[in-house]
């Protein structure tokens, strides 16, 4: 199984949008639910959404409204789709397996004007 690869970070102001992307295994795809994972500087982790096989999603309530989380089983990607953002919401993003504790390297999203 290969590690999962994040890109589409960058800095945006508040209020911007960001669209995070994912390239994972598809073995990942067929048989597990997959998530959105970030940590803040002197934070821990915390996870931020999550996809199930069947489309299932779960949210963290700091961003219920704002992120949308979508997978593309064909492509083998995972997204995750960042609309109003905050500060708050500066962070590295993870994708990943929970099950398997399987992550990527992370991408780094900075909020700032």
């Amino acid at each position: 199984q290969v590690q999962p690869v994040e890109s589409g970070g960058g800095l945006v102001q508040p209020g911007g949008s960001l669209k995070l992307s994912c390239a994972a295994s598809g073995d990942f795809f067929s048989f597990y639910t997959m998530a959105w994972t970030r940590q803040a500087p002197g934070k821990e982790r915390e996870l931020v959404a999550r996809i199930t096989v069947s489309r299932n999603e779960y949210y963290a309530d700091s961003v219920k409204g704002r992120f949308t989380i979508s997978r593309d089983s064909a492509k083998n990607m995972l997204y995750l789709q960042m609309n109003s953002l905050k500060p708050e919401d500066t962070a590295v993003y993870y994708c990943g397996v929970p099950n398997l504790s399987t992550w990527g390297q992370g991408t780094q999203v900075t909020v700032s004007s």
